[in-house]
């Protein structure tokens, strides 16, 4: 996925990412703990849905965070139990 999306007009649904100035390391991390401050941006980001419709992680071959989940291969990865509680912190 082309990390592009991050730098879309600021008239866009985008300009309100928690993620937004994440290094793309971060945001399209592989692994919970490389993910973890991308997670902790989700579960405060005013337009998780939004990213989701327009990444649509499931119908791809997407790496990385979007939604709140962090994908692999465009599959949902199980996260440790706390994984998500300790990344918001």
């Amino acid at each position: 996925m082309d990390p592009s999306f991050l730098s879309l007009p600021s008239d866009t649904w985008t300009a309100s990412a928690a993620c937004l100035g994440l290094p793309p390391e971060t945001v399209f991390a592989r692994h919970p703990a490389e993910a973890a401050p991308a997670l902790g941006a989700c579960a405060r980001c005013p337009v998780v849905r939004q990213c989701e419709e327009a990444v649509a992680p499931a119908d791809s071959w997407f790496d990385g965070v979007c939604a709140g989940r962090l994908w692999r291969n465009g599959r949902s990865v199980a996260l440790e139990r706390g994984t998500r509680r300790r990344a918001a912190a």
